[in-house]
């Protein structure tokens, strides 16, 4: 989920609320409170325990509740986690440490000791990109011994990276897709799932792919996740979840700016996505 602000870039509490609901509506199966696309890196960890408070007592126990908990130092994240276990978040995702370097050692050391002092259901986040490691295959295997780590987030977009996650793990090891055009491969490799930025535009739509994919209508499921690759084009040459914010802006939804510097204010996205939405529209209702 999105973090929507003020014009101010303060939170905006109701709109986050809303989207809360906006979400659960859709049939998610969780809601995901800051991850990339929540700016969980713009927000001091006051402001993160806030959006927690929101979301949590948004939600009310009515779908899984995830939060982003993953700082740079394994200190950080220790507290955060702690705060977010107290105000009832059932899982979270914990990213690789960034900008410093770590070794494949240090990334299972750091997470086994998350995990060990939390005792919260850990969810591995690998977003080389972003991060500069990749979390090898090996390391994850040796993690998913782990009883609190139960799953891994592979937004590496690399799908064979994605494959050795399922084939290097128990049955019971959760892996779930980051890239959303790689949705409902991720589930016919065995994946479980998928954590999605354009659910922040078109929810119904992606919790589609996964439904239909559940039901065995691949043919319908495999039209709903090409659909959406008119949306993924716009994210070119762009910070990815700047856009998703933008676009859901576009849709009607006073959700705001991503926080200064990363706001985009550029006419030519705005024509591009609203051609998307058109062409989006023209897709789902059968057109050619």
């Amino acid at each position: 989920m999105l973090t929507p602000l003020n014009a101010d870039e303060t939170i905006n509490e109701q709109e986050l609320r809303n989207q809360v609901n906006r979400q659960i509506k859709a049939g998610v199966a969780a809601v995901f409170c800051l991850g990339t696309n929540g700016e969980f890196y713009a927000f001091d960890m006051d402001e993160k325990k806030h959006i927690i408070d929101i979301v949590t007592d948004e939600a009310k126990g009515r779908v899984t509740v995830l939060a982003g908990t993953g700082c740079v130092t394994t200190r950080e994240t220790i507290a955060l986690t702690r705060y977010a276990k107290e105000k009832g978040v059932d899982a979270v995702s914990v990213i690789s440490p960034y900008f410093a370097g770590a070794t494949q050692d240090g990334l299972y050391a750091h997470f086994s000791q998350v995990a060990s002092a939390c005792e919260i259901p850990v969810i591995l986040y690998n977003i080389p990109a972003r991060t500069g490691v990749n979390i090898a295959y090996q390391t994850v295997k040796r993690l998913a011994d782990h009883p609190y780590i139960v799953g891994i987030k592979d937004s590496s977009g690399n799908f064979d990276n994605t494959l050795r996650y399922i084939e290097e793990t128990p049955d019971d090891f959760i892996v779930l897709c980051g890239n959303d055009s790689l949705i409902l491969w991720t589930l016919l490799a065995g994946g479980n799932g998928g954590i999605s930025g354009v659910t922040n535009i078109y929810p119904e739509h992606m919790v589609s792919i996964y439904n239909l994919f559940k039901a065995g209508d691949m043919a319908a499921a495999k039209k709903a996740q090409d659909d959406i690759r008119c949306i993924r084009d716009c994210f070119a040459g762009y910070n990815p979840n700047s856009v998703v914010k933008k676009a859901t802006a576009l849709l009607g939804y006073p959700v705001g700016p991503a926080r200064a510097p990363f706001d985009i204010d550029d006419p030519a996205l705005e024509e591009k996505l609203k051609k998307a939405f058109a062409r989006f529209e023209q897709l789902r209702g059968g057109g050619a």
